[in-house]
């Protein structure tokens, strides 16, 4: 039996980053990137799920730098629930608290992960079944999420609104990232919908179309 998703975004911290919180029908939820970094956006998130009478059972980063990190003690503590990252980030999760004073954000250390992702095959989910898409360049080994049945892609920081991610920290590579997107994202459905992590929400179709950097 096909299980339906349901993907929520919300807005934190000061690098404006998306939280996303995808559920299925008996209400299993994953939280991917938590960026809730002060009291305010936990309970935010906290209201949410018990709003909606969600079970939390999984975090996933799709990669490591500080923004998509900073609610991973909280959710784990709180939700007592594993942490999934990707194979190849853990230098920049454990750089989390150096990062945290260069740039003056107040941060937890993450706990440490307890699975790594790679490519090298699906993943099963509360009963829903994910491509894990490799696509480094903005970080060392950012991963994507793609629901093929509905044509969701959940894509971090590899690709944007009119736009991708930046290149110019630890582990970045330009083309790298450009060709990573040609040749894994832009070889999806054109009405796959893109949620990334900053901004809102694009398809490929467009992004094929009206993307500057591609």
């Amino acid at each position: 039996m096909k299980s339906n998703i349901f993907i929520r975004a919300f807005t934190f911290n000061a690098f404006n980053e998306n939280t996303y919180i995808v559920h299925n029908d008996v209400r299993q939820a994953i939280l991917i990137d938590p960026g809730c970094s002060d009291l305010n956006e936990r309970k935010i998130l906290q209201s949410y799920i018990k709003k909606e009478g969600l079970t939390p059972t999984h975090i996933i980063n799709t990669h490591c730098h500080i923004d998509h990190v900073l609610g991973n003690k909280w959710c784990k503590e709180t939700y007592q629930i594993p942490l999934w990252i990707p194979e190849g980030e853990q230098l920049i999760l454990d750089n989390l608290m150096n990062v945290s004073r260069m740039y003056g954000v107040p941060a937890e250390a993450s706990p440490i992960p307890d699975f790594y992702m790679n490519e090298t095959s699906h993943i099963d989910i509360n009963g829903i079944t994910w491509q894990l898409i490799s696509a480094p360049g903005h970080s060392p080994a950012s991963i994507c999420l793609y629901h093929e049945p509905t044509h969701d892609l959940i894509a971090g920081d590899v690709l944007f609104l009119e736009s991708i991610g930046r290149t110019d920290l630890t582990g970045g590579n330009h083309q790298l990232l450009l060709k990573n997107i040609r040749e894994k994202l832009f070889t999806l459905p054109i009405q796959t919908k893109v949620y990334p992590g900053h901004g809102p929400t694009t398809t490929i179709g467009h992004e094929k179309i009206h993307n500057p950097f591609l």
